[in-house]
């Protein structure tokens, strides 16, 4: 189902300029001074909700958190958990995921999340999965050397092709698991997105896989 847009979200998200950065550019190279600290930072691409991210910030203080979506229509949610939950080692971005690189520096993120993303199952739409390896290219520059991109999805199709674009890319693979709630993985599972809460309530697989840039 499809989020219609609310126009007061825009007005919203712009009032909580303490987590909202609303030009990211600006600090691209600078995100440590930002948070006012020298701790690893975390980026979740695509947060939506941001149940799972509000939840990691919220348990991992002496690391920060960077939230990315662009919808502002979803983002404002995330934005209040983060707001009731008194979180400061967390920031939000309204960006679209094509213009990544103008926001981070070369080996400016230690960890990338990509949580439930559109599977853009359609052959000729392949370019738009958030695993391509176009994508993963921007990632790779982005990211600090031996560290990794945390993949989920419910969606195999998309699974098994993130599996090949990470290999062919360079990327070593740990940690897969083609039924996440099934394993053994127990710290992986105990923080879920919105989305993810519902597909395990239904008894659906979740699939992950863990891709380090070496």
């Amino acid at each position: 189902m499809r989020l219609r847009k609310k126009p007061w979200a825009k007005d919203e998200i712009v009032g909580y300029d303490k987590l909202v950065v609303l030009e990211p550019e600006r600090y691209r190279g600078r995100w440590n001074e930002w948070f006012g600290n020298n701790q690893p930072i975390h980026a979740e691409l695509g947060t939506g909700k941001g149940n799972f991210i509000t939840t990691l910030a919220e348990k991992n203080p002496s690391v920060n958190y960077i939230a990315v979506e662009v919808r502002e229509e979803v983002l404002i949610y995330a934005v209040r958990k983060a707001v009731q939950k008194g979180l400061t080692n967390i920031a939000f971005l309204w960006l679209n995921i094509n213009k990544i690189e103008e926001s981070f520096a070369e080996g400016e993120l230690s960890r990338i999340f990509l949580n439930f993303s559109d599977p853009w199952p359609k052959n000729r739409h392949a370019k738009r999965r958030l695993t391509h390896r176009e994508f993963l290219d921007k990632y790779k520059k982005i990211l600090v050397h031996g560290n990794e991109i945390h993949l989920k999805t419910d969606n195999e199709g998309l699974f098994e092709f993130s599996l090949n674009e990470f290999s062919d890319t360079g990327f070593r693979l740990k940690n897969i698991t083609f039924d996440l709630h099934q394993s053994q993985f127990e710290e992986e599972k105990s923080v879920m997105t919105e989305y993810e809460q519902k597909f395990v309530s239904r008894g659906m697989k979740i699939y992950r896989v863990e891709a380090i840039y070496q």
